[in-house]
């Protein structure tokens, strides 16, 4: 059974302001989510700039609803969180937007 998830938002130089106001909703609407730092540059198997916010299973149905509209045009990969990273990024995941090709091989 999955517990937990991660919502990763990307954003480029111009939508900076966008995704930094987004993180500080998110933490103040869902405090049970861990929202996390503001990567200004590509990290891991992603492919831009981008903050995640860790959430538990119970929260999905009210935060994605609420993120498909909150975000805006900002493109939003949603992954389960099982221990197995490839299968988390790929065939457990969702994307709002568009999706993004990530670097597999840094996981």
């Amino acid at each position: 059974m999955i517990q937990n998830y991660h919502a990763h938002i990307y954003f480029d130089a111009k939508e900076e302001m966008l995704a930094r106001d987004l993180r500080k909703e998110v933490a103040s609407k869902f405090s049970a989510a861990v929202v996390g730092n503001l990567h200004l540059q590509a990290v891991g198997p992603h492919p831009k700039a981008m903050f995640q916010v860790l959430f538990p299973s119970d929260l999905f149905d009210s935060f994605i609803p609420w993120l498909q509209s909150a975000r805006k045009h900002l493109d939003v990969l949603i992954h389960a969180e099982s221990g197995n990273d490839i299968e988390d990024h790929t065939q457990l995941a969702m994307w709002l937007g568009s999706s993004l090709p990530l670097d597999l091989s840094r996981l």
